[in-house]
């Protein structure tokens, strides 16, 4: 198998991502989806082209540190400062939540536990990207269920720190220090909070450094690559997590004065890494494992589906909140987020998850992303009936799917008409 991936194979590749980001966008889906699809086509599933994806792979774990950053650049923390509690609340319940998931999933396979807490924290995890494009698709982004949601994924996004940390320390057959690890998850939590108290109160702070370089177009990028690769070095050095460091330099710079033009000079290169890392997701998903496993996995991903769906909903509204923006918000949030590759590349590391996890997780998280669509059908609706006030779920629910469930009822009704008269006509 050859090493190096050649120039006219990343030409290639590159290409066919970009044509597959294109047409999933003339369906109003997500980019991140065309990029996925052509990781398959090109992959050792289908084609083969790429056969190796040690490169590939290299370059998407570059994309994590830069969605780590860039999400951190781009968080509203007055924004979710207001609605903090009931952001920290819901991923709370959703953390429990993917518990009550997982553990009859891992009773019926026979998973280990540590396995079974990382998956659990897989399916707490939404997707920032597909999230965000449902919502600026039907036009909520900056409602009240926008707001809402968009706080939700910023307290997911703060809880993978200590997913992370807790994740590190159950190493098996190595003995687990409960004491280091919960001051290690203390120390960065209490960072990030303080952090995000200080950042959150105050106007935007001034680097020096930035100053210095913030009028050269060349410069400008280099240096917000170094501050965030150079914090997740940091971080990584330290024992907490490289992404860690990643995610707390960007919650820095994007607070300073000189945010916009940050954002404006690394949008290019931030693109390329996250096109490469949903590429390499695509190349990694095996085909043949899905088609052997194929009763299991959709088993598992229809579980996972509907309990998620059902599990948001039901927070938000314990949280009092309306059901048509609980059930919109809960619809969005259904499907499983990119940070389910960081966690179980760090399972993986540690030990926790073999090749056949891997290749589940990585199954579940590519047919859970291509599901969004289906779910965008099911809020487009619910944006369109917001308006009626809808007051109970279970009229919400016969306003949304009212008439396929009439024609179901009728087909059923000719079916079953059809076995009476040949039956009759036996007699």
């Amino acid at each position: 198998m050859p090493m190096e991936i050649t120039l006219t194979e990343i030409a290639i590749v590159v290409t066919a991502a970009l044509v597959g980001g294109i047409l999933l966008e003339k369906f109003k889906q997500p980019a991140i989806l065309g990029y996925i699809l052509a990781g398959v086509i090109l992959g050792p599933s289908m084609l083969g082209f790429i056969e190796n994806r040690q490169g590939v792979q290299l370059l998407s774990e570059l994309g994590i540190l830069m969605l780590l950053f860039v999400v951190g650049m781009e968080l509203s923390l007055r924004s979710f400062v207001q609605t903090w509690h009931i952001s920290v609340g819901c991923i709370a319940l959703q953390i429990v939540g993917g518990l009550a998931i997982a553990f009859p999933l891992a009773h019926l396979f026979n998973w280990p536990l540590n396995l079974t807490l990382l998956l659990a924290f897989v399916f707490a995890l939404s997707s920032t990207a597909v999230t965000v494009k449902m919502l600026d698709t039907i036009g909520e982004l900056k409602t009240a269920t926008g707001r809402l949601t968009i706080g939700v994924l910023v307290a997911q996004d703060l809880a993978i720190v200590p997913m992370i940390l807790i994740i590190r320390g159950l190493q098996p057959g190595e003995h687990v220090d409960i004491t280091l690890m919960l001051a290690k998850i203390m120390v960065s939590v209490g960072l990030l909070a303080v952090l995000v108290w200080y950042l959150g109160r105050r106007e935007r702070i001034r680097l020096p450094f930035l100053r210095m370089v913030v009028g050269h177009t060349d410069l400008t990028p280099l240096m917000g690559l170094t501050f965030c690769f150079g914090a997740a070095a940091i971080a990584g050095l330290s024992g907490l997590s490289a992404a860690y460091g990643a995610f707390l330099a960007g919650l820095i710079m994007g607070n300073s004065h000189e945010r916009q033009i940050l954002i404006d000079r690394m949008t290019p290169i931030y693109s390329v890494l996250m096109m490469m890392f949903f590429l390499s997701i695509g190349l990694l998903l095996d085909l043949n494992f899905v088609w052997k496993n194929l009763g299991k996995v959709l088993m598992i991903l229809l579980f996972i589906t509907l309990g998620k769906t059902a599990l948001n909903i039901s927070i938000l509204h314990l949280l009092r909140q309306p059901w048509t923006i609980s059930f919109l918000s809960g619809v969005v949030l259904s499907q499983l987020g990119e940070f389910s590759f960081l966690l179980s590349t760090v399972g993986q590391e540690v030990g926790i998850m073999d090749e056949y996890g891997y290749n589940l997780i990585v199954s579940l998280t590519v047919l859970s992303l291509a599901l969004s669509p289906i779910w965008l059908t099911t809020a487009k609706r619910l944006h369109d009936l917001a308006p009626k006030r809808t007051a109970t779920l279970s009229h919400l629910l016969k306003l949304l799917y009212g008439r396929e469930v009439s024609l179901i009822k009728q087909l059923l009704t000719k079916l079953r008409d059809r076995i009476h008269n040949r039956a009759n006509l036996r007699d």
